[in-house]
Parts: structure tokens; sequence; C-alpha cells
């Protein structure tokens, strides 16, 4: 009996760190979130805090070739993603610091032995931008990239990320305050009982 009491105790335990540290890591991603939120909308005069200005720039650029600007329909530019990524490397995602910087080198050298000493990632047309991307499509940085492209591009914009709600209206998602059913194909018939 003494045995059993210990394994619910070392249980509920287990349940509640596990619940604390997913509610402090979502607390971070909520942060950056807001973060790159309000760095969006000022209009210009966003300012980066753990990428350099050269960083900054590489990181815009290739998130725009991920989710670019097309026929008038804004992307991950206008959407503010490189201060999401900026803020989640201070944050939730500080362990992948190293691996964005090491992978931006990496982008860097490629960009100036291909066009160049002198020539930058962001300084490249949209053409010579995805032709290089094609070279490191399957790399782990790019996958990451991709990933916090993604985060910024579709998150919850009362959270911060989504500027605008320029991902929502990208995919014709309409917030709405309160869901009616039925949401979807499996709960259809729920509506005519």
């Amino acid at each position: 009996m003494d045995d059993l009491q210990n394994r619910r105790v070392f249980l509920r335990a287990a349940a509640a760190a596990s619940v604390a540290w997913a509610a402090a890591d979502l607390a971070q991603v909520e942060d950056a979130l807001a973060w790159a939120s309000h760095q969006a909308g000022t209009g210009g005069t966003a300012r980066v805090n753990v990428l350099t200005k050269a960083q900054a720039d590489a990181i815009d650029a290739l998130t725009s070739r991920i989710l670019p600007s097309v026929d008038g329909r804004p992307g991950a530019h206008e959407a503010g993603v490189v201060y999401f990524i900026d803020r989640a490397l201070a944050t939730f995602a500080t362990d992948e610091r190293a691996a964005f910087v090491e992978g931006l080198n990496e982008l860097q050298k490629k960009t100036r032995k291909r066009f160049g000493k002198t020539k930058r990632f962001s300084d490249l047309s949209s053409g010579q931008q995805t032709e290089l991307l094609k070279g490191i499509e399957k790399s782990q940085f790019f996958e990451l990239v991709r990933t916090m492209t993604i985060l910024g591009m579709f998150s919850n914009p009362e959270y911060g990320g989504n500027h605008d709600q320029i991902g929502w209206k990208l995919l014709g998602f309409e917030d709405q305050f309160h869901f009616k059913s039925p949401f979807g194909f499996y709960d259809a018939e729920y509506q005519s009982k």
C-alpha cells in the first residue's frame, strides 16, 4: 500500500512538473510573438536584439523567399517574421542561436563564392537568392528557418505574430470570437439531430 501511495505522489509530481514546463515554454513563445507584433508595427523603426543588422537582413530576405509577397499579397517581410525569429532566439529558441549563426555564415560563404566577394545574400536578386536556397533546402538550417517562418507568419495575432492577420488573410481564415458547430465533416451529423 505504501508503495502504491509513493507511485501516486510521484506521478502527480511528474504531471505537475510537465504542466509547469509546458506552460513556461508556451509563455516564452507567446512573448516572442508579442515582441514580433510590436516590432512589425513600428513602421520601420523596429530593431533586433540578438541578430546583427546583416544577419537580420539575410533572415528577412530568406524568409521572404520562403513566404514571398506575390501579386500584391503580403508575405513574411510584411508580417515581421524576422522580428519573431530574433525574439525567439532570445527566448525559447536560445539553443538554436548557434545553428542560425552557423547557417547564416555558410549561406554568406556560398553567396560570395557564387556571386563575388562583396555580395551579401540580402543584396542578391530574388532569382539569385532562390538559386542559392535550392542548394540548402534539405539542410537543418533551412528547415529551422522554414519552421520559424511558419510560426511567425501564421500564429494567433493575439500573441503578437502574424502582424495585422497577414497570414490568416492569406489562408482565407476568418477569426470569430465563437465558433459554432458543426466544425467539420466529422460532426456534420450533429447539426441534423
